[in-house]
């Protein structure tokens, strides 16, 4: 298995990272839908961008990036928990794809990365959200931006996709003055170093020990990351309770009520006699699963 977040530490320069490597969680993400081109990209991205922040911020429940627009890319959705399971999808506009500079969304377009942690009441989870400007062209230097403005602290971030893998590489300078004056500096021109082709053709721990043994490379913690899908019957039943009874039987088709899952394929079905019950029965206590518009 080759799919894993990797914690690192420079201790001498001051600098923190995180390093994933996906390649049977992507091949499983990616082959849920045949995307075009670039979106196949995006989505390849986003994915390992969310499990590279899982490593970088506390995160108990589970951390999203969602990108929407009124143009050819409708939605861009990204997810990983606490247990490394990750899932995600694109929606296009039929027959487009999306473009390769993320200026031309739109000035519409929403980037949001959205942090939920478990709350004292299960149905009620903690939410934290924070928008990221869409002013450059690619997705890592969103992120790069975003970093340096809401935490005030230098960040460097490559992504790079291909049809069998996703790989990401984070570094990102310690808060308060720990590290020598040049730590930063030096760091970040091992990083300038790294193409995309190198960091999707090394393993992860060869890939880091090329770029920083000189620094004291110290591996903090490895992470299994596997896809994985929040959906069940228990959430599609909350979700129809939340219709109402005229709009749920009204979704009835040929006898049966047919809900997929778009992450991971799996049909719920529910005859009549099974819709009539959840209205007799009290509201499922699970929360429903979000609904992407």
């Amino acid at each position: 298995m080759n799919d894993f977040l990797t914690r690192f530490l420079l201790p001498g320069a001051g600098v923190r990272g995180v390093a994933v490597r996906l390649d049977d969680t992507w091949r499983t993400v990616s082959g849920r839908a045949e995307y075009p081109a670039a979106a196949h990209e995006l989505l390849g991205e986003a994915i390992a961008a969310s499990v590279l922040f899982t490593g970088h911020t506390k995160v108990d429940g589970r951390l999203s990036i969602q990108l929407r627009s009124q143009g050819a890319l409708r939605t861009l959705f990204a997810e990983c928990t606490a247990a490394g399971t990750v899932r995600g999808i694109v929606q296009l506009q039929e027959g487009q794809d999306a473009p390769r500079d993320l200026r031309d969304l739109g000035e519409d377009a929403l980037l949001a990365i959205t942090i939920e942690n478990p709350g004292l009441d299960p149905r009620e989870p903690q939410r934290y959200q924070s928008l990221v400007s869409l002013q450059s062209s690619r997705l890592a230097e969103a992120f790069e931006d975003y970093f340096r403005q809401s935490e005030q602290l230098p960040t460097r971030l490559l992504l790079a996709v291909d049809e069998g893998r996703a790989c990401g590489l984070m570094l990102q300078k310690l808060p308060g003055d720990e590290g020598d004056a040049d730590g930063w500096n030096r760091a970040g021109a091992l990083f300038d170093t790294l193409r995309e082709p190198e960091l999707l053709a090394l393993p992860t721990r060869e890939l880091l020990h090329r770029l920083f043994h000189e620094e004291s490379l110290q591996i903090l913690t490895e992470r299994p990351v596997r896809f994985g899908c929040s959906c069940s019957r228990e959430r599609v039943a909350s979700m129809l309770q939340s219709l109402g009874e005229e709009e749920a039987t009204a979704a009835l088709a040929d006898g049966v009520a047919e809900v997929r899952c778009e992450f991971c394929g799996q049909e719920y079905r529910f005859s009549p006699a099974q819709i009539a019950e959840l209205f007799s029965l009290p509201p499922v206590d699970v929360e429903a699963p979000g609904r992407l518009q």
